[in-house]
Protein backbone atom coordinates (compact mmCIF):
# COMPACT_ATOMS: atom_id res chain seq x y z
CA UNK A 1 0.00 0.00 0.00
CA UNK A 2 1.27 3.44 -0.91
CA UNK A 3 0.65 5.97 1.86
CA UNK A 4 0.98 9.56 0.59
CA UNK A 5 3.58 10.92 3.02
CA UNK A 6 5.82 13.72 1.80
CA UNK A 7 9.06 14.41 3.62
CA UNK A 8 10.71 17.80 3.51
CA UNK A 9 14.39 17.19 4.18
CA UNK A 10 14.99 20.95 4.42
CA UNK A 11 12.47 21.36 7.23
CA UNK A 12 13.60 22.03 10.79
CA UNK A 13 10.78 19.71 11.90
CA UNK A 14 12.13 16.26 12.86
CA UNK A 15 11.50 13.49 10.35
CA UNK A 16 9.44 11.34 12.73
CA UNK A 17 7.25 14.37 13.49
CA UNK A 18 6.61 15.03 9.79
CA UNK A 19 5.62 11.39 9.24
CA UNK A 20 3.55 11.19 12.42
CA UNK A 21 1.61 14.39 11.70
CA UNK A 22 0.83 13.37 8.12
CA UNK A 23 -0.18 9.84 9.07
CA UNK A 24 -2.36 11.19 11.90
CA UNK A 25 -4.04 13.57 9.44
CA UNK A 26 -4.73 10.74 6.98
CA UNK A 27 -6.39 8.74 9.76
CA UNK A 28 -8.35 11.64 11.27
CA UNK A 29 -9.71 12.78 7.90
CA UNK A 30 -10.76 9.24 7.06
CA UNK A 31 -8.43 8.93 4.08
CA UNK A 32 -7.10 5.84 5.83
CA UNK A 33 -10.21 4.11 7.11
CA UNK A 34 -10.73 1.83 10.06
CA UNK A 35 -9.08 -1.53 9.55
CA UNK A 36 -6.66 -0.33 6.88
CA UNK A 37 -3.59 -2.54 7.02
CA UNK A 38 -0.43 -0.43 7.16
CA UNK A 39 2.91 -1.52 5.72
CA UNK A 40 5.32 -3.28 8.04
CA UNK A 41 7.76 -1.01 9.86
CA UNK A 42 10.61 -2.19 7.65
CA UNK A 43 8.60 -1.80 4.43
CA UNK A 44 7.35 1.69 5.36
CA UNK A 45 10.85 2.81 6.40
CA UNK A 46 12.19 1.57 3.06
CA UNK A 47 9.55 3.46 1.07
CA UNK A 48 10.29 6.66 3.02
CA UNK A 49 14.08 6.17 2.92
CA UNK A 50 14.30 6.53 6.68
CA UNK A 51 15.27 4.46 9.70
CA UNK A 52 13.20 1.56 10.99
CA UNK A 53 13.52 3.20 14.43
CA UNK A 54 11.80 6.33 13.09
CA UNK A 55 8.79 4.42 11.77
CA UNK A 56 8.62 2.26 14.92
CA UNK A 57 8.40 5.46 16.99
CA UNK A 58 5.63 6.86 14.76
CA UNK A 59 3.62 3.64 14.98
CA UNK A 60 4.08 3.45 18.76
CA UNK A 61 3.08 7.09 19.29
CA UNK A 62 -0.05 6.71 17.17
CA UNK A 63 -0.91 3.42 18.86
CA UNK A 64 -0.59 5.15 22.26
CA UNK A 65 -3.04 7.80 20.98
CA UNK A 66 -5.48 5.06 20.01
CA UNK A 67 -5.23 5.71 16.27
CA UNK A 68 -3.44 2.46 15.41
CA UNK A 69 -3.60 -1.07 16.76
CA UNK A 70 -1.07 -3.83 16.29
CA UNK A 71 -1.94 -7.52 16.16
CA UNK A 72 0.96 -9.84 16.82
CA UNK A 73 1.74 -11.78 13.66
CA UNK A 74 -0.64 -9.87 11.38
CA UNK A 75 0.53 -6.27 11.47
CA UNK A 76 -0.56 -2.73 12.21
CA UNK A 77 -4.05 -1.45 11.40
CA UNK A 78 -5.95 1.84 11.62
CA UNK A 79 -8.13 1.79 14.72
CA UNK A 80 -11.76 2.90 14.94
CA UNK A 81 -11.94 6.65 15.54
CA UNK A 82 -15.28 7.91 16.87
CA UNK A 83 -16.77 11.08 15.38
CA UNK A 84 -16.26 12.97 18.65
CA UNK A 85 -12.63 11.87 18.85
CA UNK A 86 -12.14 12.77 15.19
CA UNK A 87 -13.45 16.29 15.87
CA UNK A 88 -11.24 16.60 18.97
CA UNK A 89 -8.11 15.48 17.07
CA UNK A 90 -8.92 17.90 14.25
CA UNK A 91 -9.34 20.90 16.56
CA UNK A 92 -6.32 19.97 18.66
CA UNK A 93 -4.11 19.71 15.57
CA UNK A 94 -5.31 23.09 14.28
CA UNK A 95 -4.86 24.72 17.69
CA UNK A 96 -1.31 23.38 18.05
CA UNK A 97 -0.38 24.61 14.58
CA UNK A 98 -1.79 28.07 15.32
CA UNK A 99 0.02 28.22 18.65
CA UNK A 100 3.31 27.38 16.93
CA UNK A 101 2.68 30.03 14.27
CA UNK A 102 1.88 32.70 16.84
CA UNK A 103 4.95 31.79 18.91
CA UNK A 104 7.08 31.99 15.77
CA UNK A 105 5.67 35.41 14.87
CA UNK A 106 6.08 36.69 18.41
CA UNK A 107 9.68 35.47 18.54
CA UNK A 108 10.58 37.61 15.52
CA UNK A 109 8.85 40.67 16.95
CA UNK A 110 5.43 40.67 15.27
CA UNK A 111 2.75 42.50 17.22
CA UNK A 112 -0.63 41.00 18.04
CA UNK A 113 -2.21 43.26 15.42
CA UNK A 114 0.29 42.17 12.76
CA UNK A 115 -0.36 38.52 13.55
CA UNK A 116 -4.14 39.04 13.40
CA UNK A 117 -3.77 40.76 10.04
CA UNK A 118 -1.57 37.97 8.69
CA UNK A 119 -4.04 35.38 9.95
CA UNK A 120 -6.94 37.09 8.17
CA UNK A 121 -4.87 37.42 4.98
CA UNK A 122 -3.99 33.72 5.02
CA UNK A 123 -7.58 32.69 5.78
CA UNK A 124 -8.79 34.72 2.80
CA UNK A 125 -6.15 33.32 0.45
CA UNK A 126 -6.95 29.71 1.41
CA UNK A 127 -10.73 29.79 1.74
CA UNK A 128 -11.42 32.38 -0.97
CA UNK A 129 -8.59 32.17 -3.51
CA UNK A 130 -8.77 34.61 -6.39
Amino acid sequence: MNIPIQINENSAEPLYHQIENQLRSLIITGQLGEGTHLPSIREFAGSLNCSVITVRRVYQDLENEGLLRTKQGTGTFVAKVDAGDRENYKLTAAKEALQAAVQSGKSVGCSEEEMAGLFQEILQSIYYPK
